[in-house]
């Protein structure tokens, strides 16, 4: 049975001591699920793909039941890196390749429709997670610059995407003077914001909108039958439709989305407020994110510090000092602050798939799921969410555009797919540090 990440590295019922938790707009805590219920819809996990599909399914008049193990924004969805990316995870050419021109185009203007539900939900709902524009891309070779400005006009000519600002090496230092980067492009359309008060903002909305929200209920047991039925250690959900939305914390729920979706560890470290010099870090209020296959991330906070993101772990447990693990590729970044003092750091479990794009799948007639964003799960695991609602309502051309996005087993199965991760993730680092 696939490990469940659940309980590994955190106390029950906690958030991590993460910057994001410090800062957080105060949350309901919303009560243990006790007794039997009946809802039209029942989800487990409740992230951004949990929230979102129950409150476009309490909008729309469904009764629905959200279960979360944990608390509300507790995974992947409350401790990432806070960017708002444009298009899906990978470039609209590789989708291209892989699915032909229309699904691509049509990924496309998902991924906008995602950004836009973000940015429209946070107005709408009142959200205070601090929501800016502006994600640059960054890139340590002329090789890699010139892709990215290659890539950049792609959009423009194919797309008619016309936000991104092209970076040269002047530039690109005028914004982030890391002697790291030769140059990039800066998306104005992509946005950045605080993670874990989105999360706690959806659930404010979903509870409002009539769905019913149970933390501290973990599920052990779901049975298809005439009806579903969802156990947990001191209560029953029967529903008519199921969705899954546990991405990294999964364990082993169900068979067919672990073999698909990998649970990994991510890490992010908060510096002391830098003052003045956060304008030696980035001049401009955008986040970075750099052309590495193991990416390095990093923005400004709202109180000057610098939130990086940097390394990753594929086994079960989060290394002990994780602040020395983000300050290796920090330093790397920013050899300025090797000496800098580091007040939160913590790691995230989330999940990805071999192709590194989203799993949405119909695993039976009543049973439907999303995970596996890969990193960009911000504004699509937030659209997956309406997708799911909206399938499963019967309206599912969206849905059925990303569930064609080829996703194939890892191979090993659930023994042997972290090791061969680990094989796999090492050559690519090597090659960054070679610059192949």
């Amino acid at each position: 049975m696939p490990l469940n990440l659940l309980h590994a590295n955190d106390r029950p019922g906690t958030y991590p001591a993460s910057w994001y938790a410090a800062t957080a707009t105060p949350g309901v805590h919303y009560p243990s699920l006790t007794g039997g219920l009946r809802a039209d819809v029942c989800i487990v996990g409740a992230g951004y793909t949990g929230l979102s599909a129950a409150l476009h399914l309490a909008e729309a008049g469904r009764s629905v039941v959200l279960l979360d193990a944990q608390r509300v924004g507790f995974g992947a969805s409350g401790r990432n890196g806070g960017q708002l990316g444009s298009g899906q995870r990978q470039d609209q050419e590789v989708l291209e390749s892989m699915m032909g021109t229309e699904d691509a185009r049509h990924l496309w203007t998902l991924g906008e429709e995602a950004k836009d539900l973000v940015k429209g939900l946070v107005f709408k709902h009142q959200i205070d997670c601090h929501l800016k524009p502006g994600v640059a891309w960054t890139a340590e070779s002329t090789r890699d610059v010139r892709h990215l400005h290659v890539y950049a006009r792609h959009l423009q000519d194919r797309y008619g995407y016309d936000q991104i600002e092209m970076l040269d090496p002047e530039a690109c230092h005028a914004m982030c003077p890391s002697p790291a980067y030769k140059g990039g492009i800066l998306d104005h359309g992509a946005g950045h914001l605080h993670p874990l008060n989105l999360a706690l903002g959806l659930a404010r909305a979903a509870s409002a909108a009539g769905a019913q929200i149970f933390e501290r209920s973990e599920v052990f047991a779901i049975e298809e039958g005439q009806e579903i039925e969802v156990r947990t250690g001191q209560g029953t959900v029967r529903a008519d439709h199921l969705i899954l939305a546990c991405n990294g914390y999964l364990g082993g729920l169900n068979s067919q989305v672990a073999a698909r979706v990998m649970p990994i560890n991510n890490f992010i470290a908060a510096t002391e407020p830098l003052g003045e010099a956060a304008a030696q870090v980035l001049a401009r209020d955008v986040a970075v994110a750099d052309s590495k296959f193991v990416v390095n991330y990093f923005r400004l906070s709202h109180d000057g510090r610098l939130l990086f993101g940097g390394g990753e772990s594929y086994g079960y447990r989060f290394p002990s000092d994780i602040a020395a693990k983000v300050r290796k590729p920090m330093t790397e970044i920013f050899p300025h602050l090797k000496d800098v003092r580091i007040d939160y750091a913590w790691g995230g479990t989330l999940g990805i798939t071999m192709k590194r794009l989203p799993y949405l799948a119909r695993l039976s007639p009543r049973v439907l799921t999303a995970s596996g964003y890969s990193g960009h799960g911000v504004g699509t695991a937030t659209h997956a969410g309406r997708l799911l609602a909206e399938a499963v309502a019967g309206q599912s051309e969206g849905f059925n555009t990303m569930a064609r996005i080829p996703t194939s087993p890892f191979p090993g199965g659930a023994r042997m797919r972290s090791p061969l991760l680990v094989l796999a993730m090492t050559w690519f680092a090597l090659r960054d540090r070679l610059g192949i």
